[in-house]
């Protein structure tokens, strides 16, 4: 696709431009949403080469669009990836991915503090298919690299992980990957492209729910993947079949947030850090988690390999369960609602978000306190946040 920005872009200017063409259909300045399933040829030569990916062009919608390949494209570019494709949703990327390359017998290294859905895969959709799964403490480097000497297909990464921040150096674990052969995935929803850039650190693929920070508003649902071109080919061939497709108007929805990708992390980055200090001050909050804080055990990590520490925080309140019952409803400037990353502040416990598969109990050997609130700063104005937090915390 030709594209108006280069490597040397920054950023902001990737999120504006990429896949921007210089002339869309009827000279339209944005990016027109198609909604046709089918694409017409008169040339039977020119349309047989497109269907063989000899030239470019679109044949059927659920393999290819439009549409869905400039929000493709500026995610590729951000990511500094050789290629990029998109899904339905987040779990779809994820699933997808894993199940383009396992096959029975193959093993996979990951850690215990992945997405709930993630988890899922790992503990009840995998095993059945004869995959054999080690699950390691996060952050427990040496553990994941004694489980990846005895050989992996796969290493599958998050960080910062959701709801606890807490952090994988991904530089280390790609090194002991590598001396086996195998792929590193990294989920880089929580830090996005702007703090984090997982392909430079070595990973071989980097995903997204772009539902989250990318789309940015929570009106539109999408994953994407980016990464060598050859793998994600595979992958893209997965999702031809599966038909795990991206619609057109996510799309548009999803690459027109990503235009104020950065400017929208920044403000989330500096409204988060100023938050978690906030927070930290608090009598009501036992514990506060986020990376940018220098208590973090995961700190020194971050500093290396983020460049800023993102808009996530989670906070643990004394009274558990009941005290979050009393907090949460008071809120006035955030949705209690199960999403993240939206230019609005959402809150809630991962007992009804992020592990609402997982008992109490499971929830507690992974470190999840039953007070904790997994919080998703937004744009808003911070001293609007603190003054909410500060009313809502007198009900406990």
């Amino acid at each position: 696709m030709k594209s108006h920005i280069n490597k040397k872009s920054g950023l902001g200017t990737k999120s504006v431009w990429a896949g921007e063409l210089d002339e869309f259909p009827g000279q339209a300045s944005q990016v027109p949403v198609f909604h046709s399933v089918t694409y017409n040829y008169k040339d039977l030569d020119y349309w047989h080469n497109v269907s063989l990916g000899k030239e470019e062009g679109h044949i059927y919608s659920r393999n290819t669009n439009p549409t869905v390949e400039v929000f493709e494209e500026k995610v590729r570019a951000l990511e500094g990836a050789e290629a990029a494709t998109s899904f339905s949703t987040g779990m779809a990327a994820i699933s997808n991915t894993l199940f383009t390359f396992l096959r029975p017998g193959d093993r996979v290294v990951s850690i215990k503090d992945s997405y709930g859905g993630t988890s899922s895969i790992f503990l009840n959709f995998l095993p059945p298919m004869q995959v054999e799964v080690s699950l390691c403490e996060t952050g427990n480097h040496e553990e994941m690299e004694a489980e990846i000497d005895k050989g992996c297909k796969l290493v599958y990464l998050e960080t910062p992980t959701n709801p606890t921040l807490k952090l994988i150096d991904i530089a280390r674990i790609v090194k002991k990957a590598k001396e086996q052969n195998a792929l590193v995935v990294v989920d880089n929803t929580f830090a996005t492209p702007i703090n984090q850039n997982p392909l430079t650190l070595g990973a071989d693929i980097v995903l997204h729910s772009a539902t989250k920070f990318l789309g940015g508003h929570s009106d539109a649902m999408g994953g994407v993947v980016c990464g060598a071109k050859d793998l994600v080919q595979k992958i893209f061939h997965y999702r031809e079949i599966t038909g795990a497709t991206l619609h057109p108007m996510s799309a548009y929805l999803l690459a027109r947030g990503i235009k104020t990708l950065e400017l929208r992390i920044e403000r989330q980055n500096e409204n988060a850090m100023q938050l978690a200090r906030f927070l930290q001050e608090q009598s009501q909050v036992e514990e506060v988690f986020y990376p940018g804080l220098e208590s973090h055990k995961h700190h020194d990590v971050a500093k290396k390999q983020m460049h800023g520490f993102g808009g996530m925080l989670s906070f643990s309140l004394k009274g558990d369960f009941e005290a979050v019952k009393k907090f949460l409803p008071q809120l006035r400037y955030a949705h209690l609602a199960a999403s993240l990353g939206a230019v609005g502040t959402l809150a809630g416990p991962p007992r009804v978000t992020s592990h609402v598969e997982l008992t109490a109990e499971e929830r507690a050997h992974l470190g999840i306190p039953e007070g904790l609130v997994r919080f998703s700063v937004g744009i808003e104005n911070i001293e609007d946040i603190k003054e909410d937090i500060l009313q809502a915390l007198k009900n406990i």
